[in-house]
């Protein structure tokens, strides 16, 4: 029965690496010359903050589009903000393209923060949705934190210089508002940005952008494109599954499940080991959490009360205080997840939500506390084998005790003697066994015959 579990886990665990491997080479979906008839248009929808994911998306429509000759390529943007590496990558998939890329900041209430200005001056045109906003691009450390003097001077020219080069065909308030979002955090509404003239357009939906995008010229590397985007066939080219889970694993609350999940598991590992599936969870967790903490914000001086938790849980496991430690463990842990992600330095990060640490804190505290009453009460409770086991069992005389005979006790037959001296117990008497001394039993005579289970100890 056990083999054949384990062999079900094993043929799950292969059809479940298949399904990530198709999927994060989606051929039939993702490259030209499938079913679906080229489109005029390529639209891409990105949320959240700039990753490594976000930038394999761009990078896989761009292809498309150039594959099928699409007229343009509309990159919808909403993020508070992300990695300045890969903001420079995603800066320069889109100025190397050979297919005009509109940057289009929507839907309303959408923001371009950070980063995400960097990448909407990038496009070959710009263009918001009303209610949107663009701007705050002064940079951070990756632990979100301020630069040092140095550091930040250093930074800030070299993005300046960037956004410079990025918009020196947009006039000089361009350039100017540009640079103001880099040095002092400067950020602008979308009517702002357009009376300026740092995006073209401000459009309402996506009909409306390609209505007003259709013959404006933009340059693209390969030299002046005039689009001609209406009407137009939009295809929405949608993010693999390997892209939305890395998307989904830079949300601190995934993150934070991941760290918790992730180490117990691993502890139960160690406690019992033998078997795979709890150190392969733990592993797996771990893993996809460490790529969650590569990509987020994050204070590591939160790492240490998280650890500090943990520690505490199986010190009061290993050496019971009653649930004194486990009490304290649960408060770090709290304070390590709200340290670790609530960076005030980033504020426009996912931000863990406290219901979700304050449940899974004293959710994982109950569990140790409940491993915690089973380590005592298996310290309390009596001993079940070896010779001491007997001790308080009834049994009964089967060779008359003057002083020394035999007593059964259970499916045994034990040599015996009374426990008070002189005294003498005859045959088929039941007794209770008070003491063992090397092979020989210590007994008293019981007045009343035994009732109910206590039967059973003396069969």
């Amino acid at each position: 029965m056990y083999g054949r579990a384990v062999h079900k886990f094993r043929f799950i665990f292969i059809l479940l690496i298949a399904y990530l491997l198709l999927a994060a080479f989606p051929v039939a979906g993702g490259q030209a010359g499938s079913d679906d008839p080229p489109a005029d248009v390529i639209h891409l929808i990105a949320e959240g903050a700039i990753t490594p994911a976000m930038a394999e998306y761009l990078s896989r429509g761009i292809e498309r589009a150039e594959s099928e000759s699409a007229a343009a390529l509309v990159f919808q943007l909403d993020t508070p903000g992300g990695s300045v590496d890969v903001m420079n990558d995603m800066v320069k998939e889109i100025r190397a393209s050979r297919v005009p890329v509109i940057v289009y900041v929507a839907p309303e209430g959408a923001m371009a923060a950070s980063a995400g200005a960097v990448i909407t001056l990038a496009g070959h045109a710009a263009a918001m949705a009303p209610g949107t906003s663009i701007g705050a691009a002064s940079p951070v450390g990756a632990e979100g934190e301020d630069l040092g003097e140095t550091m930040e001077a250093k930074t800030k020219n070299i993005l300046k210089a960037t956004v410079r080069s990025l918009t020196e065909g947009r006039g000089a308030d361009a350039v100017q508002l540009a640079e103001e979002m880099i040095e002092s955090a400067e950020a602008v509404s979308a009517s702002e940005a357009r009376t300026a003239g740092l995006v073209d357009f401000i459009a309402d939906d996506i009909d409306d952008l390609l209505e007003k995008l259709d013959g404006f010229t933009v340059t693209t590397s390969t030299g002046e494109v005039t689009l001609r985007t209406s009407p137009a066939a939009v295809r929405e080219l949608s993010p693999s599954f390997i892209e939305q889970l890395l998307a989904i694993l830079t949300n601190p609350n995934i993150v934070f499940l991941l760290l918790t999940i992730g180490v117990q598991a691993i502890l139960i590992e160690i406690s019992s080991p033998g078997g795979w599936v709890a150190g392969f969870i733990g592993v797996v967790c771990l893993a996809l959490a460490a790529y969650g903490l590569g990509v987020l914000p994050v204070n590591w001086f939160g790492v240490i009360f998280l650890v500090i938790a943990f520690v505490l849980f199986i010190f009061d496991i290993n050496a019971p205080t009653h649930g004194a430690l486990t009490a304290a463990g649960v408060g770090s842990l709290i304070v390590g997840a709200l340290v670790l992600f609530n960076s005030p330095s980033a504020p426009g990060f996912l931000r863990v939500s406290v219901p979700l640490v304050i449940g899974v804190s004293v959710a994982t505290g109950l569990v140790f506390f409940t491993i915690l009453m089973f380590a005592l009460r298996a310290q309390r409770s009596p001993v079940r084998t070896g010779r001491e086991s007997l001790v308080g069992r009834l049994g009964v005389v089967h060779r008359s005790l003057d002083p020394i005979g035999l007593v059964q006790v259970g499916g045994e037959r034990w040599t015996a003697e009374p426990v008070d001296p002189g005294v003498e117990i005859p045959g088929g008497t039941h007794v209770e066994i008070v003491s063992v001394d090397g092979l020989r039993l210590k007994v008293r005579r019981l007045e009343q015959p035994p009732q109910g289970e206590d039967v059973q100890d003396v069969i």
